[in-house]
């Protein structure tokens, strides 16, 4: 997953694309100007990892919808039509039995990365993984972007 700068009318970076690629070869492009999306949910993420309700950190997730989605990110074309990737995270709550008798509840984020052609990824991450792949997207997007800071700016929507 590579952040690629959006540019203005004048050749100035303003916003990130993302491009899929899968052992080298490239196979989408997601979440037109979704940079500022993506610092926003990594600071959801390590907010609920320090204030959670869950006991331990890693099951610790932001407030999902009512399916249990964190995100979507879909290729958009100037039509409209979509088609050209997708990257997907959502939770899952997973019971675990302990040899003490009972069941343990876990939750993991699913990322899913998917082409336009059905060829697809996914990584089950704990809330830690989840936000250390967060962080270092927004800091390459950051980088991409001449050092501008995503958390700080502020996007039309």
């Amino acid at each position: 997953m590579t952040p690629v700068a959006c540019l203005d009318s004048v050749g100035v970076p303003y916003e990130v694309t993302l491009e899929l690629s899968r052992d080298g070869s490239p196979y989408g492009t997601v979440g037109e100007r979704c940079g500022w999306f993506l610092a926003r949910l990594a600071r959801g993420v390590e907010d609920a990892r320090r204030h959670g309700t869950w006991p331990d950190p890693d099951d610790r997730f932001p407030e999902e919808g009512s399916d249990g989605e964190l995100f979507c990110l879909r290729y958009r074309s100037r039509s409209g039509r979509m088609g050209g990737g997708e990257l997907r995270c959502h939770l899952r709550t997973i019971p675990v039995w302990v040899p003490a008798g009972e069941w343990r509840l876990t939750r993991r984020a699913y990322l899913e990365a998917w082409g336009p052609h059905g060829a697809g990824m996914r990584a089950v991450l704990t809330s830690a993984e989840l936000s250390a792949f967060l962080s270092g997207l927004v800091e390459e997007a950051e980088l991409c972007l001449g050092g501008k800071d995503l958390a700080r700016a502020a996007w039309p929507s």
